[in-house]
């Protein structure tokens, strides 16, 4: 099957465009007008140059308000059609898209538009050309594909067919299964899009919040096995409409967007086993079992103080890298590796970012096989020699350029510890730390919708909606997505002002900003911390009087919480606890939770007030950390 993405889908000029689009993988383009009108290339031009990048025209759209005009519209109609059709001829383009008419002086009529249709489908066909008919969500009398079929079964042409468009049908709430009775052959192209479920109106929702299959809500797996299921065989191709999109970059949007229909196409397979996909085979998506380890890279200058803040939270260093400058710290499940190497990729990441997080190690149940799946969706692998009797570990590159590597029960993945690292010592001073309950990364706020695809297609992470999180200067966009054992909030920056906006701006782009290691007994633990030196973020007064309002508590749950500034949240399944250390001068810190019962959030509603407390114990904008 082909792989198609129409040019208004990513910013950019029309060179720009095509150079994206042919480096992330696609096979062809549809020709949005105006992005050919806007170019200074001749058609004949603008065809070359397609082909020139390997590319080819799978669609020129659209031609708008056609069918069932009244003279002497009905004349122009058929007038401005034979002058696309001379258009499509030096472009070199095959196939026009007709979208449903809004016309005011349209009259409607299924016969009406039907006739209209055979009488442009014979002019088509004496020029070699084909037509297919798209029913918009918003259309004045046509708005349901089922009313287009029946349009195009009417019209009886050989060169007059069906578009289907996965948001026009989905917006509407229209059954998807309704396309499994349309012949395969009678649909003659296919264009995908996904959507975050809002209630708008139809126009302006598609016109500014489409996204890629697997960035929003909308079911477009379903949709494609119903158009599978028909025999259709032509091109799939994505028509996006997005704000983000038309500002970012082409070659990242143009990527992102490849990676969504591979990820697509696969879970249609999986879904129905019996459609015929044109798609190699490759590994499945597989939870996380395990976050086996979270490298922090740092300083030798910087290296005793991080280990002063580690030794605080109960971890010990347990044992050292038999070649490298790397610590292995301890405690319950948790592995930290702290990373002082003055060479290589951890060194790099040091001198781009400061102390930062340099890697995340996952246990899966096949690390080799999510390594495959990885580079079938265009994910680049990270090649890094190992030394002699070291481990290679599968990897990848993450956000913010990090690392994922992948490791796994079988030999030789399941020796990493005993092949790379030293004898362990024993885990002393450890304060009821048990596991990483989850990893938050900040992003600036157009970066979220490519990370989310990314665990997603990856892991078959689910999304939770999107919040809001205030900030005293502005607000934060907060997403959880989860996989297993891998849980992560991605938070998304959009003014500078904000504690998650400095952070992007300070440590040079996306990256790990906190860590949440769980607790069983979150005030035992407090207790374990504070002999240990740890700084807890003070919370304010005000917050213990509203929260136990709001919760009816029992006053001497209310005081614990307050003695030991820990923040409370409960839902339908049960309670949360938090505590936070103070921000280290890098921007990092860490979250200390307990879950009880079946809670199943992240104390969003905490967060306006821990981003309260953390600014008034932050140093000042453009204050020098040193």
């Amino acid at each position: 099957m082909k792989t198609s993405i129409a040019t208004v889908s990513i910013s950019g000029n029309f060179r720009e465009k095509l150079e994206a689009i042919a480096k992330a993988g696609f096979a062809g383009i549809e020709i949005f007008e105006q992005d050919f009108i806007a170019s200074d290339y001749a058609p004949r031009e603008i065809g070359a140059l397609v082909r020139d990048h390997g590319l080819e025209i799978t669609l020129f759209q659209p031609f708008r308000d056609f069918e069932g005009l009244p003279e002497p519209y009905r004349s122009r109609a058929f007038a401005r059609a034979a002058r696309k059709f001379d258009l499509m001829a030096d472009l070199g383009a095959e196939l026009m898209l007709v979208c449903s008419t809004l016309h005011p002086a349209a009259m409607g009529g299924i016969d009406r538009a039907a006739a209209d249709f055979h009488a442009l489908g014979e002019m088509a066909a004496a020029r070699g050309l084909r037509l297919g008919y798209e029913a918009l969500a918003w259309g004045r009398h046509v708005n349901d594909h089922r009313d287009a079929w029946e349009v195009v079964r009417r019209a009886d042409h050989s060169h007059v067919g069906l578009i289907l468009d996965s948001f026009h049908t989905l917006a509407r709430k229209i059954d998807p299964e309704t396309i499994r009775r349309i012949p395969g052959d009678k649909i003659f192209f296919v264009q995908l899009a996904d959507a975050p479920a809002i209630e708008m109106d139809l126009l302006y929702w598609s016109r500014h919040f489409r996204n890629m299959p697997g960035e929003g809500d909308l079911a477009v797996t379903a949709f494609l096995q119903a158009v599978l299921a028909t025999g259709y065989v032509g091109p799939l191709s994505l028509e996006i409409f997005n704000d983000q999109f038309r500002a970012g970059l082409p070659r990242l949007v143009a990527r992102d967007g490849y990676r969504s229909l591979v990820d697509l196409m696969d879970r249609a397979r999986r879904a129905e086993p019996a459609l015929a996909v044109d798609l190699p085979d490759f590994p499945p998506p597989a939870a996380v079992q395990a976050i086996e380890f979270i490298e922090i890279v740092t300083s030798t200058d910087q290296q005793a103080e991080l280990a002063g803040f580690l030794a605080t939270l109960g971890f010990t260093p347990t044992a050292q890298h038999i070649s490298k400058a790397v610590t292995r710290w301890q405690q319950g499940a948790i592995n930290l590796l702290v990373n002082t190497e003055d060479t290589g990729f951890a060194h790099s990441s040091y001198v781009a970012h400061g102390t930062t997080v340099s890697e995340i190690a996952l246990r899966l149940p096949d690390a080799l096989a999510a390594k495959a799946r990885a580079q079938a969706l265009g994910i680049a692998p990270h090649l890094e020699p190992a030394a002699p009797n070291e481990l290679t570990i599968p990897a990848i590159r993450g956000v913010g350029g990090s690392l994922l590597r992948f490791v796994d029960a079988k030999a030789p993945l399941n020796q990493l510890w005993q092949q790379d690292f030293t004898t362990p010592r024993p885990i002393s001073k450890a304060a009821g730390l048990t596991q990483i309950d989850h990893i938050a990364q900040t992003m600036a706020y157009d970066e979220m919708l490519s990370w989310s695809l990314f665990y997603h297609a990856l892991f078959d992470a689910r999304k939770a909606p999107m919040v809001d999180v205030v900030d005293p200067d502005g607000l934060v966009r907060s997403q959880a997505v989860e996989t297993g054992a891998l849980k992560i909030t991605l938070n998304g920056a959009e003014a500078r002002r904000t504690l998650a906006g400095r952070f992007v701006e300070d440590s040079f782009g996306s990256a790990v900003q906190h860590i949440a290691f769980g607790s069983d007994d979150i005030f035992a633990t407090a207790s374990a911390l504070a002999a240990n030196g740890f700084q807890a973020l003070s919370i304010g007064a005000n917050y213990y009087d509203d929260v136990e309002a709001r919760f009816g508590l029992a006053p001497e749950l209310t005081e614990r919480l307050r003695a030991a500034n820990v923040l409370y949240d409960e839902d339908a399944g049960g309670q949360f606890f938090q505590l936070y250390s103070q921000t280290r001068p890098e921007g990092l810190f860490v979250e200390i939770v307990q879950r009880q019962g079946n809670y199943t959030g992240y104390g969003a509603a905490n967060a306006p007030f821990r981003i309260a407390a953390q600014k008034r114990a932050t140093r000042p904008a453009g204050m020098p950390r040193f």
